[in-house]
């Protein structure tokens, strides 16, 4: 069975109950302004000049299982950037197809979770890794995805919190001459603050997209995320290829249309010392 069709099933699996139930945190979400920012970042943007044309990119994460997938994205004929997973089937050639299409490139890096019953993946980071590893496997994979121009964690709740670790990363991927975001899947994520120290361009996600896995609930996050550019002139949200994203991409697109926010690559709004 391919991702499409396992992702069709999911979604045909999910009962009226559970979709009326997610529809409801999300407007909930909206209403109280939950924006899913750990406080560590919360205050770091100062208020925007509204007047000017506020930037915001989307990141889709988890590329490299389905071609089918990342057709779907690309159809939807918006400015994205696809963080790709290494060494999966078709993460090499995903790649370079997307990049000669226009869209930007990542590297999406598995790291150490906290919840060990999680695996995120070939080729990734753990604690405990010395400097010499995380520069052999780093280097595996960034040579494996040619296309990409930055990087961004994949899970890594622990690896990001772990000062050492994130400090032997940072230099690998600044020596690469690479960007970095942090996906902050921790509130304790050093990652960012890392990439500042090193004078690395960088920067941090804003909003998950879908956490929640209902059209409603992706379109709340998004126009929280709208906001956030609105206000402060940039933002990035993190999404994933699931079929509800998709849809929901669809339908902010066109209320995009006229307002002052425009959609870029991540690499156009990042923070760089």
């Amino acid at each position: 069975m391919s991702a499409m069709q396992d992702l069709i099933q999911a979604s045909k699996k999910m009962t009226r109950r559970q979709l009326l139930m997610n529809g409801a945190w999300a407007l909930t979400g909206c209403l109280l302004g939950f924006s899913g920012l750990p406080p560590a970042f919360a205050g770091q943007a100062a208020d925007f000049d509204s007047s000017r044309p506020a930037k915001l990119a989307l990141i889709i994460d988890d590329i490299g299982y389905s071609r089918s997938v990342a057709r779907q994205f690309c159809d939807l004929n918006l400015t994205l950037t696809f963080s790709i997973l290494p060494r999966l089937a078709y993460s090499n050639a995903l790649a370079l197809e997307l990049q000669n299409e226009g869209y930007e490139i990542m590297l999406h890096q598995p790291m150490e979770p906290y919840n060990s019953c999680c695996d995120p993946g070939p080729g990734a980071l753990y604690v405990g890794d010395n400097a010499k590893k995380i520069e052999r496997i780093l280097a595996q994979n960034i040579e494996s995805l040619p296309a990409a121009t930055g990087i961004n964690n994949h899970m890594g709740s622990r690896f990001t919190a772990s000062a050492e670790e994130m400090d032997r990363t940072i230099k690998v991927i600044k020596s690469r001459r690479l960007f970095f975001i942090d996906s902050v899947t921790s509130s304790h994520s050093v990652a960012y603050e890392t990439a500042r120290k090193y004078h690395l361009s960088a920067g941090h996600r804003h909003v998950f997209l879908d956490n929640t896995r209902s059209v409603p609930a992706v379109l709340c996050r998004l126009h929280q995320l709208k906001q956030h550019a609105v206000r402060y002139g940039r933002a990035i949200g993190i999404g994933h290829p699931h079929l509800e994203t998709i849809s929901a991409l669809a339908r902010f697109a066109k209320r995009l249309e006229g307002s002052n926010v425009s959609l870029v690559h991540a690499s156009q709004i990042l923070f760089s010392a």
